[in-house]
């Protein structure tokens, strides 16, 4: 960083100490300063590289897969940026949105430099008010600013700054049009000739280069202007902005709207409920009273459970509308603020990560009862026969469609003629906790039957728990595993409510069965299972 540099953070740092207002996208969400060398990670957020070098490493892996990294400034030239394909890269979390974004081999030199938040600090200077020393006699207070060299002069350095043979071609500005203006425009130079602007596109190396490195490096390249190629892949980008990420904005937004109503219909349907069940309890005597707090009971824990599945989607569907607005917000900035070679320094990065939220999945559909569908919520069934408490008869039950694989029975014909290795006819009788047969909805199911005089069986018992899931209860903790098909982002090995592969209900952590009186599957069937998958974490 120059010396201007270092006296325009001075400036903002004595202007944040002041409690004057100051342009957030001139400060680093990582040290609430004002940028250092800003870096673009790939979801599009920007930090100082310094403050992307402290990040902890979130794994470690090798980066064959990927070709070379360009270099943040933008600069010319075949060698410099090339890293090994094999060298091992480092994957850290996004301060900002938690996303695991992949570094390159070369560390954060080798990321891409948002010269826009380098055009807001040194914009943030200019409008904090106070006089600007010249940078080169230290003595006269600055007027004008050099684009090529980066340095304030008084009046009479800039005369002689003009004067010189070697920076008599500069572009200077006043400092007052600076102030002005709303957008300040600085060149991007040539990382190997100094003082040379990048005005071309070179489309094999794919890289802006300058004049001289056009007519040497680059010569046979069929360099072409920076403005037809800005244009050019400037329109893939507000291509997928206006034709996808913006429509899936509102698909989000109508997404979480339906959450929120689902919750609302929730609870709703929840207290309408228990009414119901509070008003039949009072016909009542003590036995009644009994049987209304065990009902009571049993509706808040499907209350809880349906209220933890909708938060966790509206946390997921907050976060990917997080992610697809800084994508938007990114990629409108750099086509409406960015120059050209701005543009092409960033396209690469920037088509990246809105291909990326193109091509991600989410669910829409909000979890838990659906407030219109009356087969697949909660409701209360007065007439149905609950048994007898003290010798009282007692009706009504809490309705909710979920089975209880332990009392789930095999029946049929071809149960007793069955052989093993080939295909056999049976009929699956679903009950729920209660022991009822369930006549309608019907969900996919897994069955192992083994035959009770089998020779070679032997009972398995569970070595685990009988849990939720594996992040209730461990704890939180990321090295939990579990025997189920769920997967759980953000580097947890075991599975949690409403993720991918999560069985819905409780299980064991051992082989993953859904019933608590059961034996443990075998290890063949635990590998019969679909590989995990890996997500990325969203924090509640």
């Amino acid at each position: 960083m120059s010396l201007s540099e270092d006296a325009e953070e001075s400036k903002l740092t004595s202007g944040q100490r002041t409690g004057a207002p100051v342009n957030r996208r001139a400060v680093c969400g990582g040290c609430n300063r004002v940028y250092r060398d800003p870096k673009i990670l790939p979801c599009l957020h920007t930090f100082c590289s310094d403050c992307i070098g402290r990040l902890e490493p979130f794994s470690v892996c090798a980066r064959g897969r990927e070709g070379p990294e360009r270099g943040g400034s933008g600069g010319s030239g075949g060698s410099g940026d090339a890293v090994d394909g094999h060298r091992a890269g480092v994957t850290v979390l996004c301060p900002h949105c938690d996303s695991e974004v992949d570094l390159p081999a070369s560390g954060p030199a080798g990321l891409s430099t948002d010269h826009l938040a380098l055009d807001q600090v040194f914009l943030e200077a200019l409008r904090a008010g106070g006089p600007l020393g010249c940078d080169l006699c230290g003595e006269g207070g600055a007027e004008s600013r050099c684009d090529v060299c980066c340095v304030n002069l008084c009046g009479f350095c800039c005369q002689a700054h003009r004067r010189q043979k070697r920076t008599a071609c500069h572009s200077v500005q006043r400092l007052e049009e600076l102030k002005s203006c709303g957008r300040l425009r600085r060149p991007i130079l040539c990382s190997l000739h100094p003082g040379q602007e990048l005005r071309l596109f070179c489309p094999p190396c794919d890289r802006p280069v300058c004049l001289e490195c056009a007519a040497t490096l680059h010569r046979d390249h069929g360099c072409r202007p920076a403005r037809d190629a800005a244009e050019r892949h400037g329109g893939r980008i507000r291509e997928v902005v206006a034709a996808s990420l913006r429509p899936r904005m509102e698909r989000l937004k109508d997404a979480l709207l339906q959450v929120d109503v689902s919750q609302d219909a929730l609870q709703a349907r929840v207290d309408a409920t228990a009414n119901e069940v509070r008003a039949f309890a009072r016909a009542y005597a003590s036995a009644v009273e009994a049987h209304c707090r065990s009902l009571l009971q049993r509706l808040e824990e499907l209350r809880v459970q349906h209220r933890n599945q909708l938060h966790l989607q509206r946390a997921q569907l907050q976060q990917a509308l997080l992610d697809v607005g800084g994508g938007v917000e990114f990629a409108e900035r750099l086509l409406s603020c960015g120059s050209d070679a701005e543009i092409l320094a960033a396209k690469g990065v920037t088509l990246r990560r809105l291909t990326g939220l193109l091509e991600a999945g989410y669910d829409t559909r909000p979890a838990g009862a659906a407030p219109d569908d009356a087969g697949a919520g909660i409701g209360f069934v007065a007439g149905e026969p609950a048994g007898e408490v003290d010798g009282y008869p007692l009706v009504g039950v809490v309705n909710a469609t979920t089975l209880d694989l332990s009392r789930c029975t095999i029946e049929g014909e071809g149960v007793r003629r069955c052989v093993q290795g080939q295909r056999g006819h049976f009929t699956l009788v679903c009950r729920d906790s209660a022991g009822e047969r369930v006549e309608r909805g019907g969900e996919p199911v897994l069955v192992s039957v083994v035959h009770k005089e089998a020779k070679n069986w032997s009972s398995r018992r569970h070595g685990g728990t009988f849990h939720c899931c594996s992040f209730c209860s461990s704890g939180g903790a990321k090295e939990a595993r579990c025997g189920c098909t769920g997967t759980m982002p953000g580097g947890f090995k075991g599975c949690g409510h409403s993720h991918r592969g999560h069985p819905g209900k409780p299980h064991w952590s051992c082989c993953g069965s859904t019933a608590e009186q059961s034996e443990c599957l075998p290890p063949s069937v635990m590998r019969a299972v679909s590989p995990r998958g890996h997500l990325r974490t969203v924090e509640l």
